[in-house]
């Protein structure tokens, strides 16, 4: 049985802080047979807050990092993080949060957020998925659900008995609901209505910077999360600009990245806004810069 459930319409910010409580309240958990799956449609968040780059915010963002850094390579779990109140358990979640995601950034954003977390990824075939031709935002909301969906499935269908056990093993908290929470997400750059995924070679790469210095490009974003056992699903869209500098064109920025061993390839239209290096070249960003980095917190405590 699916109820699929459309939210009030309240413009582009729609208030769904408590959705998995709601969710909760109509599906059973106890009742397999009949557990309903919500799906919500994707909230479209576009901040239009003017974020200046100052030299002291340069400063200020490469301490954190800086700070961070060994934290977020310091093997896949995020029991260690910068703010010591989990926002999941006191939203009465279970914790830890199951991040299907590899991405640097986003383990960062999570230890920054207090959030607990272990890293279990399943990949799936991302090219074979969605319109690339169509709404960026549509394609990025379809791409996070896929991965949820298979991670979802790999863990519910006894396809992964050795992450399932090392997870009970983790477990700090059931919350309210008990289960498990899995946050998966998906980012595209946006630029002259194409859609820039991750480069597949550096010529690629150095394109794509190139037509930086021309127009600004944009971030979309998609975050899912996902409850097992019962199946609740929600999900947001967030949105944002950056604003370049002419100077980003000038030299070879990204053979500059590669040099310091930067994932030019592993990110979305091939640059990192938090490396000092491209922060150099960024006029302003229209939005928030851990949207730009590929999660956006506001839509992370939303959900």
């Amino acid at each position: 049985m699916m109820r699929i459930v459309s939210p009030p319409s309240t413009g582009n910010h729609f208030p769904i802080s408590s959705a998995f409580f709601l969710a909760a309240s109509l599906v059973s958990t106890k009742a397999p047979s009949s557990v309903g799956i919500l799906a919500f449609s994707p909230a479209y968040i576009a901040p239009r807050l003017a974020h200046e780059v100052t030299p002291f915010r340069q400063l200020a963002y490469r301490k954190m990092t800086s700070s961070l850094l060994d934290q977020a390579n310091d093997g896949d779990s995020g029991a260690t993080a910068v703010v010591t109140t989990d926002p999941l358990v006191d939203a009465g979640l279970p914790s830890p949060l199951i991040l299907g995601s590899g991405s640097f950034t986003r383990k960062l954003i999570l230890k920054e957020m207090g959030v607990n977390y272990e890293l279990v990824v399943r990949s799936i075939d991302e090219k074979g998925i969605g319109n690339r031709k169509g709404d960026p935002a549509v394609l990025v909301s379809t791409l996070a659900k896929a991965k949820g969906d298979y991670l979802v499935e790999c863990l519910s269908n006894d396809k992964d008995d050795d992450a399932l056990s090392t997870l009970e093993q983790t477990k700090a908290t059931d919350g309210d609901f008990g289960g498990w929470v899995v946050l998966t997400a998906d980012q595209v750059v946006t630029h002259n209505g194409s859609i820039l995924e991750k480069p597949e070679s550096i010529d690629e790469a150095r394109d794509f910077v190139g037509r930086y210095a021309e127009s600004a490009p944009r971030t979309v974003g998609a975050c899912v999360l996902t409850h097992i056992p019962s199946g609740i699903q929600v999900s947001g869209v967030d949105s944002a600009q950056i604003n370049f500098l002419p100077s980003v064109a000038d030299g070879d920025l990204v053979g500059k990245l590669l040099e310091g061993d930067a994932p030019v390839l592993s990110c979305a239209g091939g640059l990192m806004v938090e490396h000092p290096l491209v922060q150099a070249h960024i006029d302003g960003i229209d939005g928030t810069e851990d949207s730009v980095m590929g999660l956006s917190k506001d839509i992370v405590l939303k959900l």
